[in-house]
């Protein structure tokens, strides 16, 4: 098994009287995109801020690409970019100026901060904005300018704060893409935000918080297999037969069936072997089906079963 390029580990911040996040322990490996799901409150940010450094735990271990973030930060932050939520943009800057002065930074120079900016404004889709002010960008194109600035170094463990937060549908679609990229590229994403939807479709794991501690942490197939161990299954048929019931409710390995008219859901123990005999057994029993399929659960359902919704 690999080595986390992420590992938090006993995580605790306190703020005066309130425990922001309370013992949180979780590992990010390379290709795992990674979303901290959690209510308003619940200690996401907290542990977004003491991963980039900007807030001191109380105690607990945070280590990235194997190096110390307390002992060794400077070293540590070589390996890591962050992306706050409401990033601030030089706006009296051109894009590609805005990139120059953090690639200066950042110690790159010459034909090589050439190559690097124009890859970054290509994979960000701003080739065509290099020579305009970054103030006047829209909102969702000043998210895309900031993560390039983000990547300038080619950071293994990535942060990104409510990186969607208040775009519009074709931006936040431009967005998710981009991400799913960086996964795939073998970097570490950590996502965090309140909204489930923005998650869905980019994030292949999931840490669920709820008052400041880690509900539930893992890769989403690994999770649903624990919180639902079998398959959830829908057949429809035809035509109402009122044999359907009876007959699923017969069969080994089945639990939980409704029927509504023509329809019916039901838990089946096993895996898709355990589903094509009993679609088969169906059959043989004159069942006409027209329909057959696993229903699969989503982040909301993941949430909603694991969460009470409470705050700090």
């Amino acid at each position: 098994m690999a080595e986390p390029l992420l590992s938090v580990k006993g995580l605790r911040v306190d703020y005066e009287d309130i425990t922001a996040v309370d013992d949180v322990s979780f590992s990010v490996e390379a290709g795992m995109v990674y979303g901290l799901i959690g209510p308003n409150g619940a200690g996401k940010t907290s542990i977004i801020r003491v991963i980039a450094t900007l807030l001191q735990p109380t105690y607990g271990q945070v280590q990235v690409c194997g190096i110390d973030l307390v002992a060794d930060p400077l070293h540590a932050l070589q390996h890591l970019g962050f992306m706050p939520d409401m990033p601030p943009l030089y706006e009296d800057l051109f894009v590609e100026e805005f990139l120059e002065l953090f690639a200066s930074a950042y110690g790159l120079s010459g034909a090589a901060r050439t190559k690097r900016i124009d890859a970054l404004l290509e994979k960000v889709q701003l080739v065509e904005k290099r020579r305009t002010p970054a103030g006047e960008l829209s909102r969702g194109m000043k998210q895309r300018l900031f993560l390039a600035k983000t990547l300038l170094h080619d950071p293994k463990v990535l942060l990104l704060d409510e990186p969607a937060s208040g775009l519009d549908p074709r931006a936040r679609l431009d967005m998710r893409d981009v991400i799913v990229e960086l996964g795939r590229e073998g970097k570490a994403v950590v996502v965090s935000s309140h909204i489930l939807a923005e998650m869905e479709d980019f994030c292949n794991s999931v840490g669920i918080m709820e008052r400041g501690k880690m509900l539930l942490s893992g890769r989403i197939g690994d999770i649903l297999k624990q919180l639902r161990p079998g398959l959830l299954l829908r057949v429809r048929l035809l035509q109402p037969d009122d044999r359907l019931g009876a007959q699923l409710g017969g069969f080994a390995g089945v639990s939980d069936v409704e029927v509504d008219g023509s329809s019916a859901t039901f838990k089946l123990a096993g895996e898709a072997d355990a589903a094509a005999n009993l679609l088969r057994e169906l059959i043989q029993r004159d069942f006409r089906v027209a329909e057959y399929r696993e229903l699969t659960s989503n982040l909301q359902d993941i949430f909603l079963q694991v969460s009470t919704g409470r705050v700090s």
